[in-house]
């Protein structure tokens, strides 16, 4: 397990310089730090209300790190994503090819990655919590007296903040690993041996408990009156967005419902009229971006990698200066989703989200023009309000052709260039899904709600990591990425050396291997406790 490890008290020179750094940044709406300041000693924390801030917006810097790594374990194993170069014997491709073949062992480098660089936020993150005098006791949220001296609302928008931010990494911690180590205090590192794994529902009472704290504490202030200073900090509508999934996730849908109506009534927050601007760095934080890990280019070291490492390889300064690594290649399958007839409407997602170099499919969602490879602009969004539109769709679920479900995904459809369906095939153009039961194309059941949901979903967030969530969620994981490998075995996996047939592609993916490993590390180098590995590995 990640341990907190000991060091001095930064000193006030430093962190003033850390604050000079925050406030150059802000200039730009961006919330990060340079060198975040949070590995502080066990017992010492920090002072004031500057101090605190100073280390809350390294933890929002934090986010960053866990990214590099999250689309390989969800959007990877989904049927959105492949490794793209099938005979390949890149070490990165092997491991690349083991995640999405769900071959994978506890040994796998980037879960561990991915752990680890989590776990090393929520250690920031705690000292943050820990120096406001916020402790998790008894399944709740107390506040009382820490070291930090501020006023009372000021205590409360730092605590709401870093209360969303740990239950963000325990939700994508515990639906990729299954129960894991919950840590909601600094400990030392002989501490931190004796810690087992957590029970899902011991996950879930605190990541509930940690967003049904940060709602109330957190100001209602809506979209347009956000102060730029405060642009991409957590708000009481990102923690209820948020929470409204953890409900979703636990087929809580009736607890679900009353946060997105009041998300989507009173937030301020909505649709752009273009998809395009919702990705654009000339837009960010726009109000259709409840929350979004932010990134800032210009030679800080924070910018976003995902241009370059998602563009095409050997297509030089084509498609983005410096080259691309040419990871996470859209599927084919993915591809054909998108409805863009010759004529007529069509779904104008695609181009914003993929193209095409030479016969390569590439992620473009994310790409923008770069001066030094590796360092782009690009803001990742976390939740958007079509989520939370799709998300009310699917907790209300299915309620007539006609229906306000059917209306919230048609709403989401018609922003992406959909019109009215007249008649002929339904399947031939892009169109909304009809209020007339008799029609072609319309919603008549449960089963073609779901599939036209989870569809939508997919074309709309492409990328964005929801894919493989929203397949656990729904119980569709299994029979999808089948599908998925059948409809992709001739054009791509059949070409694997050593060959590999289908039958043999599908029965890799079993319930047991939809959780990742504990990272055998975390297991190996524990000589205190037996920690329990995931059943499959």
């Amino acid at each position: 397990m990640s341990t907190f490890k000991k060091s001095k008290m930064k000193s006030l020179k430093y962190i003033t310089l850390g604050f000079l750094l925050v406030g150059t940044l802000h200039a730009c709406n961006k919330i990060i730090d340079i060198d975040p300041i949070s590995n502080v000693g066990v017992d010492n924390f920090y002072k004031n209300y500057e101090e605190t801030k100073t280390a809350l917006t390294g933890s929002y810097y934090g986010l960053q790190k866990p990214l590099e790594y999250e689309w390989m374990l969800t959007e990877l194993r989904s049927d959105n994503s492949k490794q793209g170069v099938a005979n390949s014997t890149a070490s990165i491709n092997v491991e690349f090819n083991e995640l999405d073949m769900f071959t994978l062992n506890s040994a796998h480098d980037k879960v561990y990655q991915y752990w680890l660089s989590t776990y090393k936020n929520i250690r920031s993150i705690n000292y943050v919590l820990q120096s406001l005098g916020v402790k998790y006791t008894g399944n709740k949220i107390e506040i009382g007296d820490g070291t930090a001296k501020m006023t009372a609302g000021q205590k409360n928008q730092l605590a709401g903040e870093a209360l969303f931010l740990r239950a963000y990494h325990y939700f994508n911690m515990v639906r990729l690993y299954g129960g894991v180590f919950l840590i909601t205090e600094p400990v030392d590192p002989q501490e931190s041996r004796s810690i087992q794994r957590a029970s899902l529902s011991d996950c879930y009472t605190l990541i509930k408990a940690d967003l049904l704290a940060a709602k109330d504490l957190l100001s209602p202030t809506t979209y347009q009156n956000t102060a730029n200073g405060d642009v991409g900090r957590a708000t009481t509508w990102a923690a209820k967005a948020l929470l409204a999934k953890v409900y979703l996730t636990l087929q809580d849908k009736g607890n679900a419902i009353p946060l997105l109506d009041d998300v989507i009534s009173n937030s301020g927050y909505g649709l752009l009229p273009a998809y395009a601007d919702v990705f654009s760095i000339n837009n960010e934080m726009n109000r259709e971006i409840l929350f979004a890990v932010r990134f800032k280019a210009g030679g800080f070291g924070l910018g976003n990698s995902m241009a370059n490492n998602f563009a095409p390889t050997s297509s030089g300064s084509a498609v983005i200066n410096g080259d691309g690594t040419g990871y996470n290649f859209p599927t084919n399958e993915l591809d054909g989703t998108f409805k863009t007839p010759a004529t007529g409407a069509t779904d104008q997602r695609k181009n914003v989200t993929m193209a095409k170099y030479g016969s390569k499919l590439y992620v473009k969602k994310f790409l923008s023009p770069v001066l030094v490879k590796f360092d782009a602009e690009n803001d990742f969004p976390v939740i958007r309000f079509s989520d939370v539109l799709l998300m009310k769709a699917e907790a209300t679920g299915y309620n007539g052709a006609s229906g306000t479900s059917v209306g919230l995904i048609n709403q989401v459809r018609e922003r992406a260039g959909a019109v009215n369906y007249a008649s002929g095939d339904f399947n031939a153009g892009f169109y909304k899904y009809p209020g007339d039961a008799a029609a072609s194309g319309a919603i008549t059941d449960d089963t073609k709600f779901l599939n036209a949901l989870l569809n939508e979903r997919r074309v709309e967030l492409a990328f964005e990591n929801q894919r493989y969530f929203d397949l656990i969620r729904t119980g569709q994981a299994i029979t999808v990425i089948k599908n998925h490998f059948a409809a992709e075995f001739d054009s791509h996996y059949k070409a694997y050396r050593p060959a590999v047939t289908l039958a043999e592609l599908q029965s890799n993916v079993v319930a047991d291997k939809l959780l990742l490993p504990v990272p055998q590390r975390e297991i190996d180098t524990n000589n205190q406790i037996k920690i329990t590995q995931n059943p499959g590995y």
